[in-house]
């Protein structure tokens, strides 16, 4: 039901979003939740014991489909090669990778022995060469937003799996210095638009060349987006450049007050300040923040707490390993996507590009969320078969 839900209101506020611009993805929204749905009866009617097995296969698909994007089938638009062309349809088989992700290190942890450390080094040498084939892959397209799923989705499993703590102790260590390099580098790339005087719409789209003398791979735009969360008066201090989005969605949100304005009285995104071409996907919580007020933005929070919530209480009820891990798994990537999405939105995460599960407008997300929905269907179903 909440499912259904928050389908509903996302075609609502897709087509209020887009009312003035006159676009049409919320037909297309409606196309994609229809898909979804056949997807999501399919899969909670299989059986999900059948992916223990086989679920090698979901990844190696995954990873083919990410290779693919880099032939003369993938696209590029907004200066990232994140979609293959199939003509009638683009495809983003990110979404595919991190299914494949999920379920290819449940299987693993799921079958393995967990001892000590050095008992446990197979599977989890296994599991974290899977998982970093996808993150690099998605990282070159480049997506760093995408790439912050699988940490924490993989960590979790390992936790759960019962990994000593000796190995989290190791990642710590390594994780540290790492930030401290980024500190540093962002530190220095802070300097350079200081020395090489960078107007906010030059920094925009990160046209500096800092990334060619840096030693930490990531691209300008990349840095900008994490300058502007950390110093927004430094990145863009007018607001008119890398910080727009920012900036606009909490006018969008703050000017909603606690009941908003009525569907399809956004004035950021009528009067073209809040970009139609993230009005209706990464920032539809702001087009409804702002016409819903208060109200209508934490109604969307408790569907989605509920959409979680039952991911948790279904993995408290498997009856096997495999199942436990497979629905903790996808219960925090749905768990980060609403945080990272919802936080960008009122600036207190940076911007990702991380859609809004079952809201954001988008077919292989909305498609993707629907099938790892019904995998915890299956797993709910299928728990008293465990033998």
């Amino acid at each position: 039901m909440c499912l259904l839900m928050l389908g509903i209101i996302s075609i609502c506020f897709i087509y209020s979003a887009q009312i003035y611009s006159g676009g049409k993805q919320w037909q297309m929204q409606l196309v994609w939740l229809t898909a979804g749905g056949f997807f999501y009866l399919g899969i909670s009617s299989m059986n999900y014991k059948i992916l223990l097995e086989k679920g090698h296969l979901v990844y190696i698909l995954g990873i083919v489909a990410l290779l693919l994007v880099m032939t003369p089938i993938g696209f590029e638009k907004y200066g990232s090669r994140r979609w293959i062309d199939l003509g009638i349809l683009r495809v983003q088989p990110t979404e595919a990778a991190k299914i494949g992700t999920l379920i290819l290190c449940a299987s693993i942890l799921a079958r393995s022995k967990i001892g000590t450390l050095r008992e446990s080094l197979s599977p989890l040498g296994k599991v974290l060469v899977a998982t970093a084939l996808p993150i690099v892959l998605i990282f070159l397209q480049p997506d760093l937003g995408s790439t912050l799923v699988f940490p924490p989705m993989v960590f979790t499993l390992l936790f759960l799996a019962k990994i000593p703590l000796r190995f989290f102790a190791i990642v710590v260590a390594i994780i540290v210095p790492v930030l401290g390099m980024i500190t540093v580098d962002m530190y220095r790339f802070q300097k350079h638009l200081e020395t090489t005087d960078q107007t906010p719409l030059q920094n925009l789209h990160g046209r500096n060349g800092y990334e060619k003398h840096s030693w930490v791979p990531l691209q300008d735009y990349q840095r900008n987006r994490i300058l502007a969360f950390v110093a927004p008066d430094i990145a863009d201090p007018q607001g008119i450049g890398v910080n727009w989005n920012r900036a606009q969605s909490l006018i969008a949100v703050g000017s909603g007050g606690f009941s908003g304005k009525g569907l399809g009285q956004s004035t950021q995104a009528k009067l073209g300040y809040l970009p139609s071409s993230v009005a209706h996907n990464d920032f539809i919580y702001s087009v409804l923040a702002e016409e819903k007020g208060f109200l209508g933005g934490a109604f969307v929070l408790l569907l989605l707490a509920a959409v979680v919530g039952n991911g948790f209480r279904i993995a408290g009820q498997a009856r096997d390993r495999f199942g436990m891990l497979l629905a903790t798994g996808i219960s925090v990537i749905f768990m980060i996507h609403i945080f990272i999405n919802i936080g960008m939105t009122l600036g207190i995460a940076p911007i990702t590009g991380l859609p809004l599960p079952m809201l954001s407008y988008g077919g292989s997300f909305v498609i993707s969320c629907c099938i790892l929905q019904g995998l915890l269907q299956s797993i709910y179903r299928f728990r008293k078969d465990f033998s």
